[in-house]
């Protein structure tokens, strides 16, 4: 049924004149329900209180005037070094009144999100942004001398541990990792992988590499990866037979068993015949290195079965090795050992993933070119050690000694 004009018209005025919907309703003899409707169309908005000496009977009245906008400071609100400004300060503040989202005002701003969250955490007194308490509180911070917070300094016992573990080769990250370890408690002794290389490259024009007493601080990685090679057609090498990558144990995938070893061959430079054997386990990364003057299949076996006896049986599951023909007297290493030998697909590196990287990390102690029958056991010994003495990430900054140590250990109590 249509509503007259007039009904509508007087409902509203009794709503305007502070009479609660309820009541207007009654007075008028029609629905509660349309005179919430009218009062919202009207653009009264709904006000709780007792009205009328009724409790908890809600009325309408009028919205109040809308809020004429904040006017906004004048200037830049960035400094030219991309620093906030007052004006970008008091910004701010307006549009947080306004019930702005940080990230909104970061927009507007045109600066991270981060960046003015951080600014509002700084600069809140009592729960309230102040953009002038906040603009005093950033410059103090500018004038403070930073010069008592480097914490790589010479003639600290930090800078002389960060030497020490460069020159053995260690990288920033696994030098960091190992300071948490061994020095456990003592903050001046807690520095991050990323000081570490701006002390290297950037702190006092790279004082700490002037230091060292190795040509190169840090491993030269490639500029870009290189792709992996595409896989070439399936080899027709008898020798290999049945001892593909497939039929490899799957424990040996995961890791999770220890005892699965990754081997190749590292081949000099000069007459090319000259090359150290490398053998990682994949469990521990811990290494086994040998220096051979020729690299036929007949010395690669005998030098292998060597280097086997060099740690318990238990420790010999299986060996991965590439496609080489070095390898074709394996079966003989196996009957010698008990450890059988599996073979990589054609132009796959990355199936011997920790072997390729163990290479890169040797690479360092002996560039490409370099020619073996001129370096003495003595020095690839020493390679061999630094390398397992060395703290790994994927270890929780052990060294791989020290994870074998801790299998050998479990080996015999059991």
């Amino acid at each position: 049924m249509a509503v007259d004009a007039g009904v509508r018209a007087r409902v509203l005025a009794l709503v305007a004149a502070g009479e609660s919907c309820r009541g207007a309703a009654r007075r008028v003899g029609i629905s509660y329900r349309s005179v919430v409707r009218w009062a919202n169309l009207a653009g009264m908005e709904l006000q709780p209180g007792r009205i009328g000496g009724i409790a908890g009977v809600s009325a309408f009245r009028r919205s109040p005037r809308a809020r004429p906008p904040r006017v906004l400071p004048e200037g830049d609100y960035l400094a030219e070094n991309g620093r906030l400004t007052l004006a970008g300060r008091v910004v701010i503040a307006v549009r947080l009144r306004d019930q702005w989202r940080p990230a909104a005002i970061a927009r507007a701003l045109g600066v991270h999100r981060s960046t003015v969250k951080r600014e509002i955490e700084a600069g809140s007194v009592d729960g309230r942004y102040r953009p002038k308490i906040a603009q005093r509180l950033a410059d103090e911070r500018r004038r403070r001398p930073k010069s008592d917070r480097v914490k790589i300094r010479p003639g600290t016992e930090l800078w002389d541990e960060l030497i020490a573990r460069l020159n053995a080769k260690q990288s920033p990250e696994q030098i960091a990792g190992r300071l948490a370890l061994d020095f456990a408690g003592r903050d001046a002794m807690q520095v991050s992988h990323e000081t570490i290389y701006q002390a290297l490259y950037v702190q006092g024009a790279g004082a700490l590499r002037h230091e060292l007493a190795v040509e190169k601080a840090l491993r030269s990685g490639r500029t870009s990866r290189r792709p992996r090679s595409k896989l070439g057609p399936r080899s027709n090498r008898s020798w290999i037979g049945t001892a593909t990558i497939t039929a490899r144990p799957a424990e040996a995938e995961d890791r999770a068993v220890p005892g699965h070893w990754e081997g190749d061959l590292i081949i000099g430079g000069g007459n090319q015949r000259s090359a150290l054997i490398t053998l990682f386990e994949r469990t521990t990364r811990f290494c086994l290195i040998s220096r051979i003057t020729v690299h036929d299949a007949a010395t690669v076996t005998d030098r292998l079965t060597e280097m086997a006896a060099r740690l318990p049986a238990a420790l010999w599951r299986s060996l991965t090795w590439d496609q080489g023909v070095e390898m074709a007297d394996h079966a003989r290493f196996t009957i010698a050992t008990g450890c059988p030998v599996f073979f990589c697909d054609p132009h796959s590196p990355w199936q011997r993933p920790t072997n390729e990287n163990g290479n890169g990390l040797l690479r360092e102690f002996f560039p490409k070119g370099t020619d073996f029958t001129k370096i003495t056991d003595e020095q690839v010994a020493e390679a061999e050690h630094l390398l397992n003495t060395r703290p790994r990430k994927i270890l929780n900054y052990q060294t791989p000694a020290e994870k074998l140590a801790q299998l050998i250990t479990v080996a015999k109590a059991a």
